[in-house]
């Protein structure tokens, strides 16, 4: 068993960061986590000092983004709000999963923070098991202690709905949604807002307009 040194905290971010273009390697003296960004400027230097340190330096292994893919399945199948559970459906499907299904939820700060809960829980959870794995161990036991085996089940999403909204009628539900998500007291500022939008919209139809084409050029001596 190898005994190494784990700053956790920058552990936890480098195994959750998972990119192409992107590596992490852990300084098993200090528990520094290194991490090489391609387009950084000082990455040949890190690199380097990565090389240089030997068997000192260990290569972090992320959670992939396929099974990051899976905890975010799992937590959208647990989520019993009609409204946010559909968002989050339409939200990870395609390219950009991840970045639209943690906007999907900064309006639910409730379901936020319990999926913070549940993904720290899953980091920690690979973590465990790739320390097991490689019989890793530390002087002392992580902050989070021992972490259970999550249950592990295949979730079947339904696929988004397609809609033949047209895209103003899509955009008037939205703002509907939006505001009966918000607090009594800030009502009559978002109404008042979308009335001076509503009114400066039929002042835009009516303003004249500039005539098209080149401006003819000054008659001399006028």
């Amino acid at each position: 068993m190898r005994v190494i040194a784990v700053r956790w905290a920058e552990l936890e971010t480098a195994v959750e960061r998972n990119a192409p273009d992107t590596e992490s390697f852990l300084d098993t003296r200090s528990g520094e986590v290194i991490t090489l960004v391609e387009a950084a400027p000082n990455v040949e230097e890190l690199r380097a000092r990565v090389m240089s340190g030997g068997d000192a330096y260990l290569r972090v292994e992320p959670a992939s983004s396929r099974e990051q893919y899976k905890w975010m399945e799992r937590f959208v199948a647990g989520v019993t709000e009609p409204v946010l559970r559909e968002r989050l459906i339409i939200s990870i499907d395609g390219k950009g999963a991840f970045r639209r299904f943690k906007d999907a939820l900064l309006n639910y700060p409730v379901e936020r923070e319990r999926w913070f809960a549940y993904r720290g829980e899953l980091l920690h959870w690979h973590i465990q098991e790739w320390f097991k794995r490689d019989e890793l161990t530390t002087p002392e036991p992580p902050p989070w202690g021992e972490v259970q085996a999550p249950i592990d089940t295949d979730v079947q999403l339904p696929r988004p709905v397609v809609t033949t909204e047209a895209p103003g009628d899509v955009y008037r539900r939205s703002a509907r949604d939006l505001i009966e998500q918000l607090p009594a007291a800030e009502l009559p500022a978002a109404i008042t807002f979308l009335e001076f939008l509503r009114d400066r919209g039929g002042a835009e139809l009516l303003r004249p307009r500039p005539p098209s084409g080149r401006p003819k050029p000054p008659i001399a001596g006028a």
